[in-house]
């Protein structure tokens, strides 16, 4: 993992096309603001962790039927 240190209205670059920048930064919590094209996904990793567990495969389903005949 990259650690970078950044201050309010600083930024990093990812790949030339997605931008993260400092917005705020309230006691513990920071405030970031992403800039990427719109075919990019971008979701907080809790909504990313559901969104991957609501998208399970037939086939691993379909295997643990088989699985169980």
């Amino acid at each position: 993992m990259l650690v970078l240190s950044r201050k309010k209205n600083e930024s990093i670059v990812i790949n030339n096309d997605i931008t993260i920048v400092v917005v705020e930064i309230r006691g513990d919590k920071v405030r970031l603001g992403v800039e990427a094209p719109r075919e990019v996904p971008v979701h907080r990793r809790e909504v990313y962790d559901a969104i991957q567990r609501s998208q399970v495969p037939d086939d691993a389903s379909s295997s643990s039927n088989a699985a169980q005949d």
